[in-house]
């Protein structure tokens, strides 16, 4: 090695130089660098450790926890920022280095864009959901009002709850409404409300300032309170044009809070209005009837069974005997058809009688048992016979039996 060469540098002699000139420049002690986000971490420690990067280069950063606590957003990934902060020299690596104090990004505020982060990340656990919303009693008898306990809006509700339904009850729950304290007593407040049941409905709002005078009704603490809460919420945060994430989640929003005095109460003179008119429609509809029962009531006065109760019943008898020769006719013509039809069925069961058989020439041959011969083979040689005529019986005995086949033989053979 060259002996001429004095200056020679140990790595963490060097780094160390490097590090104090990058010190030593104002320049780089408050920077802005924009850029897109990489590789975006967040390490058990708290600290963030990530990349901006363009088109053609990249920059290692590093937040730490103590700065990081105070974002107001979420970084991810390719999302464009603006970091700012000090570039110095990590002595151990030898490699420069962004040390991040503020992240905003690009095109919005960091509140804003914390604003939208949130909004979306509630919306998909199903906070803002229609399907949760609670009905808003129609005459509570008690409200809770949630605000700062000096603000115009207490005032506001006050009288606008005075004039529309002074028999409901206020229950001034003091909170403060801006700053870091804000969010925990407004949570607390409404889990104090549902807890001892102090009212049957709740109001939480303020009145109009900034985004960030407002922003204790983006934080999610108080949005999860309003959803867990068991007692209606109307939100009345600012003027109309202001929307938080508090009016997202609650039962009912309230364009301001003198919208929301409205919204929560009936108005006593609309109500007074009502009523007179439901009673001309009652008295209407009650006249009405009336005059249809004291029609009905001449109506039977004229009639003629309360006129003359014998006359009735005279018309009854008369009927009654109209009935009776009605019955008496069907009866006569049912008893004469009857007649007709047995008159008939005599004379067929005499035209089938066997006495009209034998009145034209013939006979009938019973045995000794009575029982009619309708065969040769019915009767034996011997045997005695009955045979019945017209006028009586005769007593026969049977000497022979020629069937009727062999008869026409011997007849045959006689002729031959």
């Amino acid at each position: 090695m060259d002996g001429g060469r004095k200056n020679i540098l140990s790595v963490s002699e060097l780094n160390r130089h490097i590090k104090d000139l990058l010190d030593g420049d104002g320049l780089l002690q408050g920077v802005c660098v924009k850029g897109e986000l990489s590789n975006y971490k967040v390490y058990p420690s708290g600290h963030h450790y990530f990349t901006l990067k363009d088109a053609e280069g990249a920059l290692r950063c590093v937040m730490f926890k103590s700065s990081a606590a105070r974002l107001r957003f979420r970084p991810e990934s390719g999302m464009g920022v603006v970091a700012f902060g000090r570039v110095s020299v990590y002595p151990r690596d030898g490699a420069y280095q962004l040390y991040c104090t503020e992240l905003q990004p690009l095109g919005m505020g960091d509140l804003y864009a914390a604003y939208e982060q949130l909004k979306a990340r509630l919306a998909a656990e199903g906070l803002f959901d229609p399907a949760h919303k609670k009905p808003i009693p129609r005459f509570p008898a008690r409200v809770a009002v949630i605000t700062s306990g000096a603000g115009a809006a207490v005032r506001d509700i006050i009288r606008v709850s005075r004039a529309r339904w002074p028999m409901a009850k206020l229950i001034i729950l003091p909170v403060r409404v801006q700053g870091a304290e804000a969010p925990p007593e407004i949570v607390g407040a409404i889990r104090y409300a549902n807890r001892w049941q102090v009212a049957e409905l709740i109001i939480t709002g303020r009145g109009g300032g900034s985004i960030e005078d407002l922003w204790a009704f983006n934080d999610e603490r108080v949005a999860r309170a309003i959803y867990e809460s068991e007692l209606p919420v109307i939100s009345a945060v600012g003027h109309e044009p202001d929307v938080t994430i508090a009016d997202f989640v609650a039962d009912l929003r309230a364009a301001t809070p003198s919208n929301a005095a409205e919204l929560a109460l009936p108005d006593q003179a609309e109500l007074r209005d009502y009523l007179r008119g439901a009673e001309d429609r009652c008295e209407h509809a009650l006249r009405r009837q009336l005059q249809f029962y004291r029609r009905r009531l001449e109506d039977l006065r004229s009639r003629r069974v309360l006129v003359s109760p014998t006359g009735y019943i005279d018309l009854k008898r008369m009927e009654l005997d109209l009935l009776r020769g009605r019955l008496l006719r069907r009866q006569e013509a049912l008893v004469a058809a009857l007649r007709q039809r047995q008159v008939r069925i005599a004379a067929s069961l005499d035209a089938l009688s066997p006495l009209k058989v034998l009145a034209r020439g013939y006979a009938v041959a019973r045995d000794s048992s009575g029982n009619a011969l309708r065969s040769v083979h019915d009767a034996e040689v011997g045997d005695s016979v009955g045979v019945v005529l017209p006028d009586g019986t005769l007593r026969c005995r049977v000497e022979d039996r020629l069937p009727a086949q062999n008869t026409d033989k011997e007849q045959e053979n006689g002729h031959g």
